[in-house]
């Protein structure tokens, strides 16, 4: 009986970590690579893009600004969890050398303080 609820629960969790959505504006490389279809290289490619200009504002223009990623690139990679919010005060505020980007890049939860 407990081989049964500790099965169901491991089911439920791997299920839900299915469906979560994970937003290219505040990502680290980690929760990318989660996204089936980001390796490393677009990881890093779509981080580097990030901190260099800002966050994405929809799927056109992280189609645009990303090299090697298209239109039915991104349609795709949205059907996998990934999700293109608009600019957030938490991305926004997760610059380099910003605390909340430190933050952030060490997986901690970031404060943005209005």
């Amino acid at each position: 009986m407990i081989k049964k609820v500790i099965a169901a629960f491991a089911l439920a969790m791997a299920v839900g970590s299915v469906f979560a959505a994970v937003d290219v504006n505040i990502a680290n490389t980690d929760a990318l690579r989660g996204i089936k279809g980001i390796g490393p290289a677009k990881a890093k490619a779509i981080l580097d893009e990030r901190e260099a200009h800002g966050p994405f504002k929809d799927a056109a223009e992280l189609g645009k600004r990303v090299k090697g990623m298209g239109g039915k690139t991104v349609e795709r990679l949205q059907a996998e969890g990934l999700t293109i919010g608009p600019a957030s005060k938490t991305a926004a505020a997760a610059r380099p050398g910003s605390a909340a980007f430190t933050a952030s890049a060490a997986g901690q939860p970031v404060v943005v303080k209005k």
